[in-house]
This record gives structure tokens, sequence and C-alpha cells, in this order.
């Protein structure tokens, strides 16, 4: 592959920590393979995970920022729509339906946003941060950014891959996040903006509880907030961390202006 600087920095500001492990891409691949449909590859790289992706006979498209490695890519894979683009603006197409990738670390959490706004695809292998994929599957408890997608997306903590696995070798490890978005969704589509500034009061409210909280995040008297909390089966002292996608759902739909 080409050792020439991009134009858009060097290894260590493009996050390039190229993909080594067979058996972890052999991993991402299998779970690649139980999915359907056109497949958007993050951050292509050198092509470790582009050319196993390329041989599923599916349609393909391998995002990628340095514009040497895209040229490399385009010369050796000629049936893979290798498009120069920063993924993090790249618009996410209709006919997408499956997105994997070894996301830059240092971009993870833009990244997974960008993807989890996107409307269309129905599933994601992505490969973050270990920490990151620990929190967003729910690992110890939700974070506010799980919360706010699980109405919409299954989050599930696949594998542990060990700095070793890239090169250049990077401080931390990495995890294997599998995101299945829900045929049916728990909250409304038209109700997600609201939702979400919900959960993020809700998250970053003072109170003893979720009770206390929510009930100052609504406008409502403590009581009535524990009667939600009741009816959807949550601890009224719970912490947000520790409500379920589920208690989420309920909560959104027992407080839910008219």
């Amino acid at each position: 592959m080409p050792t020439h600087r991009s134009r858009h920095g060097g290894r260590a500001e493009l996050g390039q920590n190229d993909l080594h492990d067979a058996r972890t891409i052999d991993a991402i691949v299998r779970l690649v393979r139980r999915t359907r449909g056109p497949i958007l590859e993050i951050g292509a790289g050198g092509g470790a995970l582009t050319r196993p992706l390329a041989t599923l006979g599916r349609p393909l498209v391998a995002l990628e920022l340095d514009e040497h490695r895209v040229a490399a890519l385009r010369r050796d894979l000629p049936d893979v729509d290798v498009v120069h683009a920063d993924a993090t603006r790249h618009r996410i197409e209709g006919r997408t339906r499956v997105v994997v990738g070894n996301l830059p670390f240092h971009l993870t959490t833009p990244l997974l946003r960008h993807v989890l706004a996107a409307p269309v695809w129905t599933d994601a292998v992505l490969l973050v941060q270990w920490e990151v994929a620990r929190k967003r599957a729910g690992v110890g408890g939700s974070t506010m950014m799980t919360a706010q997608s699980a109405p919409w997306f299954e989050l599930r903590l696949e594998r542990r891959v060990p700095a070793s696995a890239f090169r250049p070798r990077p401080s931390v490890d990495g995890g294997v996040l599998v995101v299945r978005r829900r045929p049916e969704p728990l909250v409304p589509t038209a109700d997600r903006r609201a939702y979400g500034e919900l959960v993020r009061r809700v998250f970053t409210g003072r109170g003893r509880g979720v009770a206390e909280v929510l009930a100052r995040a609504r406008g409502v008297p403590v009581g009535r907030a524990r009667s939600w909390c009741s009816a959807a089966g949550l601890d009224h002292r719970a912490l947000p961390r520790d409500v379920t996608p589920q208690q989420w759902a309920a909560l959104w739909r027992s407080g839910r202006p008219t």
C-alpha cells in the first residue's frame, strides 16, 4: 500500500490503526455474512476488511479519507465502489443495509452518532474502542447515548480485540459492537428528538432516583412520577443507568404531553 502522507494528515491524525489479526477479520466477516443487502464499509484503510467483504458477492461501498489508499484500493478492487470521503459527513444512502468498519478510535463517538442517525440500514458490525463498546452495549449499566438510541436499536458486545491486533498498536484494546435496528421501535420515530431530550434531562438532572429527576423534567409532582415508575416495573429510587429500553419507553408514554 502507499506510504505517502495524505493531505489530510499522517496516520496519527487519520486514526489509521490497521487491523491485521486474521481471527478478528474472519469473525467480523462471519457476522456480516449473516446479514442481507448492500454493504457500506467505513474506513477501508489498507483493505483488510474490504477484500474479504468483496468476496461475499454483494454490492459494497468502501469509504476512505486517505487519497493514496483510495487510489490503491480502486486499482486492486475494481468491483468495489471505493469512495474518497469523510465518513462523519458522508450520507448513508437508501440502498445501504449493513454498515461495517474498523472505526478510527478518536472518532468513535461522532461516527456512532452519525451511523445511528441514518434511517435506512438494518445491521451494523463496528470495531471500536473496548470501553466504548462496553458502554454502548450497556455492560455495567446504560449510558445516556445508549438509552437515547435503545428504542430503535439493539446493541450487543460481540468480542474483545487486543491492541496487538492492530498496526500500529494503539494504547487500548478494541471491541466488536453489533447493532441491529428493531423491526418495531419502542418509541415512535416522530418522537425521537423529544424522547432523546427527556433522556438527557433525566441523566443530567438532580434528584435521588429516577422518579425525583423525572418529576422535575416533566414538571409534575413526585408522586405522579413514582406512579409512572411503578407502572413501568421500575423502582422509583433506581438510577438512570438501571432503566431498561422497555422501561424508558413506558416512562415516555406515561408522561408524554398531550
